[in-house]
């Protein structure tokens, strides 16, 4: 496991402060690239809760900043999406990825699929910290 998912893991842990999908996943590349964490946070917050609307996930969002951020080519970031939309038949909106979980905890949820994306964007990056 790489930095980024254990940092993934902190934000969404922390219960101080609201630390939403997008900024799990983009808070950690962020940091590593220089960027400091108020300005990072505020980065992602528009993007939290699928785009504050239902929409793309934010961990998806987030992740895509990261991989932007981090200057992976297009080609990196569709292959992100593919295997994103792969793993969860085709859906990567915050409203659909929650109606499959039923009446299972949300918080558990979106806390795996952070630290999923998280975990890919690693992968796709070669990030072995």
């Amino acid at each position: 496991m790489g930095n980024y998912v254990e940092r993934c893991r902190e934000l969404r842990a922390v219960t101080e402060r609201h630390y939403g999908c997008s900024h799990a996943t983009f808070i950690p590349a962020a940091e590593a690239h220089g960027l400091d964490h108020e300005t990072a946070f505020r980065i992602g917050s528009p993007f939290r809760a699928g785009m504050l609307t239902g929409t793309v996930c934010g961990a998806v969002t987030g992740s895509l900043m990261a991989l932007g951020l981090s200057g992976a080519d297009d080609e990196t970031v569709k292959e992100f999406q593919r295997i994103i939309k792969e793993r969860h038949e085709g859906d990567v909106s915050c409203a659909g990825l929650l109606a499959r979980l039923g009446d299972g905890d949300k918080k558990s949820h979106c806390d795996a699929l952070c630290a999923e994306c998280a975990a890919l964007v690693e992968e796709l990056l070669k990030i072995n910290e």
